[in-house]
């Protein structure tokens, strides 16, 4: 595994040529791909069913996620292994990740709250080599893309989950930067709101209760 300085947008070189979860975490700790680390507190790497016919990919790690080095333990954490339970996903045999890896925020009241900031496309672009490492080891039939961040990150820039939450799409497409991961529709990939979305919403029954169908479509793909 190379070095780099981090004064660049790229991963790759921090990321080793393993398919072994444990050692690419190991690894993804010291990672300087991008500025983002400066201000994390650590890196945040995905974890779960090495071998999960499903993997879940949200935007970036929150704040509770930042202190604790953990994907999804935060409440949005907790409202996604909710839904995933009601829609007939063992929460545990699935794969959480992000597909920004450092958590990226402002900062008010004097130091004291932490303020999500969404990532730049660069950013996510410079994270994808882990992801990749990711979607390489664990090679899932179904990836829940999770939030506009990871529908761009996995379908391109021109995603909108308006448009596309809910359809079971073949992943990767033959003219994705993908298909060097996996064969061309080796997977399929379905898209929906991050759960995040429903904590913020004023009707959170009714966005929760669209998520629910979305990942009951994918509980259906995967029997």
């Amino acid at each position: 595994m190379a070095t780099g300085t981090g004064d660049g947008y790229d991963a790759a070189p921090f990321v080793p040529d393993s398919t072994g979860l444990d050692e690419l975490s190991k690894a993804a700790a010291g990672c300087r791909g991008c500025p983002l680390y400066r201000d994390a507190t650590q890196t945040v790497f995905g974890e779960g069913d090495a071998s999960a016919r499903v993997m879940l990919v949200g935007e970036q790690p929150g704040d509770q996620e930042d202190r604790r080095g953990r994907p999804f333990v935060g409440p949005a954490g907790r409202m996604l292994s909710r839904a995933l339970e009601d829609a007939g996903i063992d929460p545990a045999r699935a794969y959480v990740t992000n597909a920004v890896k450092h958590f990226k925020f402002t900062v008010r009241d004097g130091g004291k709250r932490r303020l999500h900031k969404p990532p730049a496309l660069r950013e996510v672009a410079a994270c994808r080599p882990w992801l990749a490492a990711e979607l390489r080891a664990v090679r899932p039939e179904l990836v829940v893309a999770l939030g506009a961040t990871a529908g761009k990150a996995l379908l391109g820039p021109s995603f909108k989950v308006s448009e596309e939450r809910g359809a079971l799409l073949p992943f990767p497409r033959d003219d994705g930067p993908w298909t060097a991961v996996l064969r061309p529709g080796e997977a399929h990939v379905l898209a929906t709101i991050h759960p995040s979305a429903i904590l913020r919403a004023e009707d959170r029954d009714a966005m929760y209760a669209g998520f629910l169908a979305d990942l009951r479509v994918a509980a259906d793909t995967l029997r």
